[in-house]
């Protein structure tokens, strides 16, 4: 079998980076008395409760893979699995060398009346982990050792781009979808990221952005390049299938559901009352939204399913997912039910339909990316944090941003797509496709 030239460039890539790696020091031994903490300062049961998390986590993405793998046609099901588990590999390594540094590194950004807003973090600060420390950092999870802090950070990354699969699924190369999840990690995510979760970053910092794990950083990142990628890729040349197991959308639904305990009550960084506020938010959101959308189905003529329900599970989980820390768990009902009906109404919106979004990523994780971030800044408790708590023009902010991070978005997906065609085809031939990408692309095929 001749073996292309895009392969030994990986493999070259890979070996650089595992020799590389051997030059740096950890440093994390010697604390940098500017910026981190003592070790006296750090909370055990914090860091018991973070390492549990980071686990939960990290089981959300082998669970992404079954949710996906179990809607697609049989002919599809390893090589859509496999898009979502690789992501373990690839953004794991890129993380280390220089993702972490990209989003929590040193902020460059631009001053306004001498106040500097960060836009993406220093490459250098902590290249292949380089200096981070097992010393909390002052201004970023200050109980917990660093190196945890980043290590729980890195899960989170894995997962965005391994969302984004759904949407191009049974049409796309392995390769070309393995460069896009590096420029998409590196020129979308990082600077999210930054610029939400980072102290000096400008969404945080300026906008006054409420983005308690991700609903913006993760989902409506994710959503919105789904959305473009499915423009860019076309129409699959044969748009209807047969969900080819359901069982495995049912088992990849509980991985998620319990993976987001980790995913949004670890995001308190402690193990303290708003972790368990965001414990309780995140299962009654996705409960109200799970029985909204097979009641909504049924009122439309349509058969109570088991599809339906775990994707109305998942609906509520990505909803709640910014306000889970900053609302009450009376309002996570009102956040699953109404975002649950909207998502409903995109999925089977026949406009949306005509863009062929394979698995309804963006109807899904895009829109519930979108709601959650409205109704956040409708309910977020706290000082000048809503709508209902600080006024209009708190609200305002809120939704200029979200105008702001959906151009973003969307517009950079698209152009990273047409970067990663011109370097490697995006999509698989007519007769790779027609024979499904499990056997064209892996040559391995599912034995029922």
């Amino acid at each position: 079998m001749k073996v292309g030239l895009k392969w030994k460039v990986s493999f070259v890539i890979i070996c650089i980076v595992a020799i590389g790696s051997l030059f740096f020091s950890p440093d994390v031994d010697i604390p940098n008395t500017g910026n981190f903490l003592s070790e006296k300062e750090i909370v055990g049961s914090d860091v018991a409760w973070i390492l549990a998390a980071a686990g939960l986590v990290l089981l959300m993405t082998p669970g992404l893979s079954f949710f996906y793998g179990g809607m697609v046609g049989k002919k599809n099901v390893i090589s859509t699995m496999l898009q979502s588990f690789i992501a373990l590999g690839v953004i794991s390594i890129l993380w280390i060398v220089v993702g972490f540094s990209l989003s929590f590194g040193e902020s460059i950004g631009f001053e306004i009346d001498g106040v500097h807003y960060g836009v993406i973090g220093n490459p250098f600060t902590y290249p292949f982990f380089n200096h981070v420390s097992v010393y909390p950092h002052k201004a970023m999870a200050s109980t917990i050792p660093f190196v945890l802090f980043a290590l729980f950070q890195m899960k989170f990354a894995v997962i965005t781009p391994a969302l984004i699969t759904g949407s191009f699924a049974e049409r796309v190369r392995f390769i070309s979808y393995l460069v896009f999840m590096v420029l998409f990690s590196l020129f979308i995510y990082t600077p999210l990221c930054h610029m939400v979760w980072h102290p000096e970053g400008l969404l945080n910092k300026f906008f006054g952005v409420k983005d308690f794990a991700g609903g913006t950083v993760v989902h409506m990142s994710a959503g919105f390049a789904a959305l473009a990628g499915a423009i860019v890729l076309g129409r699959r040349k044969n748009p209807h299938h047969e969900p080819s197991n359901i069982p495995y959308v049912i088992l990849g639904t509980g991985m998620l559901w319990f993976g987001w305990f980790g995913f949004n009550a670890g995001s308190a960084l402690s193990a303290n009352a708003t972790a368990a506020i965001a414990f309780g938010t995140t299962t009654i959101a996705s409960a109200s939204a799970m029985m909204t959308w097979i009641f909504f189905d049924r009122i439309n003529g349509r058969k109570v399913s088991a599809l339906g329900a775990c994707i109305g599970a998942v609906v509520g989980l990505v909803a709640i997912t910014p306000g889970c820390g900053f609302v009450s768990i009376q309002e996570s009902i009102f956040i699953g039910f109404i975002s649950a009906i909207v998502s409903n109404l995109m999925v089977n919106w026949n406009a949306l339909k005509k863009i062929d979004d394979t698995l309804d990523v963006f109807a899904c994780h895009g829109v519930g990316g979108i709601m959650g971030m409205i109704l956040t800044a409708i309910f977020a408790h706290g000082e000048n944090a809503s709508l209902l708590h600080g006024g209009f023009g708190v609200f305002a902010h809120h939704m200029t941003a979200l105008i702001l991070v959906s151009l973003f978005a969307f517009f950079g997906s698209m152009l990273l797509y047409k970067i990663t065609d011109s370097i490697i085809t995006l999509r698989v031939s007519e007769e790779s496709e027609n024979e499904g990408l499990d056997m064209s692309q892996h040559h391995e095929s599912l034995k029922w």
